[in-house]
């Protein structure tokens, strides 16, 4: 069953989104390998949604540039929803084990990994991006896939990235 959103000002519909019947997400899991992102609440998948990752998404992300996506378990802990991609929520890499191994190798961790949209103004086009890994190492979905991923999760959701 899906819920829609209507704006209380002029009453348009600003999205629709699954209803949980009050269901919490518990936990993002995020499979790269399979491309897929589930949202998992009560032991059971409530969603599953289709993703691409960064360039070079084999393995752990090394450094900054290396276009890769983080694996192991980190927390969505902000949001931007004015972001250059439509809405974007935020993964808590680095954490210290990242950055000690960043500091081991000399190089820069890297950061500002997130769950986004497409790039604004090309959501229409989002189909055929997320046939290709093209982000610099975030996590990317369709726009409306987006809405309910925002929708649904809140922040200080714990997220598991597995290869």
């Amino acid at each position: 069953m899906r819920l829609t959103v209507l704006c209380a000002i002029c009453a348009c519909m600003i999205a629709t989104v699954p209803a949980l019947a009050g269901e919490k997400v518990a936990l993002v899991r995020v499979d790269k390998s399979d491309r897929r992102l589930q949202l998992i609440g009560d032991g059971k998948v409530l969603q599953s949604y289709s993703i691409t990752l960064g360039g070079d998404p084999l393995g752990h992300k090394h450094q900054e540039g290396d276009q890769r996506t983080p694996e192991g378990r980190y927390v969505l802990d902000w949001r931007n929803p004015n972001s250059i991609a439509h809405k974007s929520i935020h993964i808590s890499y680095p954490n210290a084990d990242d950055l000690a191994a960043a500091k081991a190798r000399n190089v820069d961790a890297g950061g500002m990994i997130m769950i986004h949209g497409q790039p604004n103004g090309f959501g229409w086009w989002g189909w055929l991006l997320q046939l290709v890994d093209w982000t610099d190492g975030c996590i990317a979905v369709t726009d409306s896939d987006m809405d309910e991923i925002w929708a649904m999760v809140a922040d200080g959701t714990p997220i598991e990235i597995e290869r």
